[in-house]
């Protein structure tokens, strides 16, 4: 089974074709964590900087994907409300190495999980812990509590550990 089966088996996704939003601050890892989602004839080795959106497509045997892979810098990030009614799915990337803006990353969350095309629909949600392998790494447990996911009761949602470092920031 590979990782796009195993992530629509981990979001309840049973459609045939899923519109997933790729949310999360800049320089959380959001472009390398899609590259590595797309089949390894279809990765970049060069990742840039995502700026305003991308759009990535790829499938699985029984699934087609379509990523919207969303800026995260703050000037940005007003524009993630946007494609919401489009999402079927979505994956919060956190960098679980950036403790300062653990903080930031809670807001755009309960921004996001209180908006009018969210709050009301049981949208299954994919919390990526990124960056595990550096050394200031949080724990899955304690980006689990810091960004209260406990709380989340309406939706369907898991927590991914990662270690897909990324070295670049959205620009």
């Amino acid at each position: 089974m590979g990782l796009l089966d195993k992530l629509s088996g981990l979001l309840g996704l049973k459609k045939k074709e899923v519109h997933v939003l790729c949310l999360g601050l800049d320089n959380s890892g959001k472009t390398t964590i899609i590259n590595k989602l797309k089949p390894s004839n279809a990765q970049t080795q060069d990742i840039v900087p995502t700026i305003g959106f991308s759009i990535e497509k790829f499938k699985t045997s029984s699934l087609a994907f379509t990523v919207f892979d969303m800026s995260g810098q703050g000037r940005y990030r007003n524009l993630w409300e946007h494609y919401y009614k489009e999402g079927q799915a979505i994956i919060f990337v956190i960098d679980s190495s950036d403790r300062l803006r653990m903080v930031v990353a809670k807001e755009e969350l309960d921004i996001l999980l209180n908006h009018p095309d969210i709050k009301h629909r049981r949208i299954p949600i994919l919390f990526f812990a990124n960056k595990m392998d550096l050394r200031d790494a949080v724990t899955s447990v304690k980006v689990s509590q810091l960004l209260s996911l406990e709380n989340i009761k309406d939706k369907p949602w898991h927590i991914w550990i990662g270690e897909t470092q990324s070295h670049v920031a959205d620009k």
